[in-house]
């Protein structure tokens, strides 16, 4: 069975929508989401980072800190009246000291403006849907009591740990946790004055939503923990914004990579807010349904067939550097508007597919190599066997084409008698060395040889090449025959005491010729009349005689040496044919 091309971009394409519906190849599109999509851009100047730094835990102290020192901190952020104080820090139990607890607690319901932290733990593995936390790590009661709002800081990194998403909400114990950025979102809108409306986020499967980064790792304006309850920096500084407290160090262990630098791992302050800034911008992306992606993908594979499967391979690259550049800023300009599409399989895909066409033509053309050369090499000499393969279609064409040839017959005059006296093994070497001459001299004159009919010979010249003064070539292999014989009739005299010579016949005129027979069993040759008249004229020449049909002998006669025969009845015609003598080469 012959493979196609379109089968074979057809399984591709298959496999790549499988593959896209099963995220298999997830980590590549990622890749090509994170370096085309996602770059730096302004900071809102309405989120600062104070932040857990080296500088302040020098200043301070070991952390963690006595809860009487973040009383501090929020006694001295809320007399600037900023719009939210959040904490991307935990405390999940009371400290060893009640005093500095309440100096927390009363702190923060001074503040009336403080979002504090919790974390949920999940299973290793979930199915699509909300999540469901196993347990729940809170502030403890009271501290749970004073703040304004309470969010989840829970991250999930993709497989290859960067953070892509976002967490809207999971469930714990049937109630939903929504998030710590969510929740400060929320309260700053109410400060504001504003309401939100949770259900323009596009949520995923998982309740996840995509976080578009605009500032990198220490991008967002950040300022010394220390600094700010050193009075450094002055409460005004922080009115009317979003104030986040939390790890600004690499000690902390609060730090991951990004879309927008995988080596510089990024805080989860400053993811915050990330997250935050999207949501001030109502900047949401939402992942176009796998289904579409996959129309997409069956679209650009109806391109690679019809782009790619006769173009030569250095334009099909051309054309695949200018898809890719195509689905690059086109996916960067639906990114703009919100739109993530999968650019990542796309292009997976069309290199591939590139990859396979050229090696699919490749295979294909070598095939065919070898079928034209099994077809012609027993035919036809090598050089033109390699004429056929550069011609191509234009050089080769199967199947019956009519066109003028010359044909040529060859016979073994005596061969009958002197195989009588000689052994069968004998007969064949002789036979062999006849055959080789007759092939030879028709190879060496561009012509082709047909096939051999016991001890004959038929061979055919102006096919499947076009062949300039065909008739000429017939007559060179001809002479070339005769003149190539003279050393085996010596050879044969000096064994067996007989000789054998050649009787040729050429002819001239219109022939169909190409693959004739049955599907099974199959020969390339020349039928017509031109074939028939070629061979009477064989049958009548005497050994050592080459005869010539006039219209041979018209093409060539100033070029050669003859005499006429006179006219002869041939069968099947019933006008006669006038022939000459070949006698030699001018």
């Amino acid at each position: 069975m012959q493979i196609r091309l379109g089968q074979v971009i057809a399984v591709l394409t298959a496999l790549a929508v499988l593959f896209m519906y099963r995220g298999t190849l997830d980590s590549v599109d990622f890749f090509f989401q994170d370096k085309f999509m996602q770059h730096e851009s302004a900071t809102d100047n309405r989120v600062v980072i104070v932040g857990i730094d080296d500088e302040s835990i020098q200043n301070v102290g070991k952390w963690p800190w006595n809860r009487s020192v973040h009383a501090q901190l929020i006694d001295m952020l809320a007399q600037g009246r900023p719009a939210v104080i959040a904490f991307d820090v935990t405390f999940p139990v009371p400290s060893d000291d009640p005093e500095d607890d309440m100096e927390l607690i009363d702190a923060m319901k001074r503040a009336g403006n403080v979002v504090m932290s919790r974390y949920g733990t999940f299973e290793a593995s979930a199915k699509q849907g909300t999540l469901e936390a196993l347990k729940l790590s809170e502030p403890f009661p009271e501290l749970k009591a004073a703040a304004a709002g309470l969010g989840h800081i829970n991250t999930i990194p993709d497989e290859d740990q960067v953070v892509r998403k976002s967490l809207h909400t999971f469930n714990y114990k049937g109630q939903p946790i929504e998030s710590f950025s969510w929740e400060i979102y929320k309260m700053f809108k109410k400060h504001m004055g504003q309401q939100v409306n949770p259900k323009e986020l596009p949520l995923d499967g998982f309740n996840r939503y995509h976080i578009p980064y605009a500032g990198g790792p220490g991008q967002f304006e950040a300022v010394p923990y220390s600094s700010v309850i050193n009075g450094d920096v002055p409460p005004d500084y922080f009115r009317d914004r979003i104030v986040l407290v939390g790890p600004y160090t690499v000690g902390l262990k609060d730090d991951y990579p990004t879309p927008l630098d995988y080596k510089t791992k990024m805080y989860g302050v400053e993811i915050h807010a990330n997250i935050i800034q999207a949501l001030l911008e109502r900047n949401f992306k939402q992942e176009l349904d796998w289904k579409w992606n996959a129309a997409i993908l069956v679209f650009t594979a109806s391109a690679v067939y019809y782009l790619f499967r006769k173009t030569h391979p250095g334009i099909s690259f051309i054309v695949l550097v200018a898809m890719i550049a195509g689905l690059i800023f086109g996916g960067k300009y639906l990114y703009g508007k919100g739109v993530i599409i999968s650019i990542g399989y796309l292009i997976s895909f069309l290199i591939i597919s590139y990859i396979v066409v050229i090696g699919f033509n490749y295979m294909k053309e070598l095939l065919e190599r070898r079928r034209v050369t099994d077809i012609f090499g027993r035919y036809v000499a090598p050089q033109v066997v390699s004429q056929i393969l550069e011609s191509g279609e234009e050089g080769l064409r199967l199947g019956g084409t009519r066109r003028e040839l010359t044909v040529l017959f060859v016979d073994i005059r005596g061969f009958t008698p002197l195989s009588e006296q000689a052994e069968p093994e004998e007969i064949v070497e002789i036979l062999n060395e006849y055959l080789d001459l007759t092939a030879t001299c028709i190879f060496r004159y561009d012509g082709t040889l047909d096939k051999f009919i016991g001890d004959a010979t038929m061979a055919i010249f102006n096919a499947p090449l076009l062949l300039e003064d065909h008739p000429m070539k017939a007559v060179q292999a001809a002479w070339a025959m005769k003149e190539g014989a003279v050393a085996l009739e010596k050879k044969l005299m000096e064994r067996f005491g007989r000789s054998v010579k050649f009787g040729i016949g050429i002819h001239t005129g219109p022939a169909v010729f190409g693959n004739i027979g049955s599907k099974t069993r199959m020969d390339y040759t020349a039928i017509g009349d031109t074939v028939n008249t070629a061979a009477r004229l064989e049958s009548n020449s005497k050994p050592g005689q080459i005869i010539l049909s006039e219209t041979v002998y018209e093409t060539v006669k100033e070029r050669i040496t003859a005499v006429p025969l006179g006219e002869i009845k041939v069968k099947g015609k019933e006008q006669g044919i006038r022939i000459y003598e070949l006698e030699g080469l001018t």
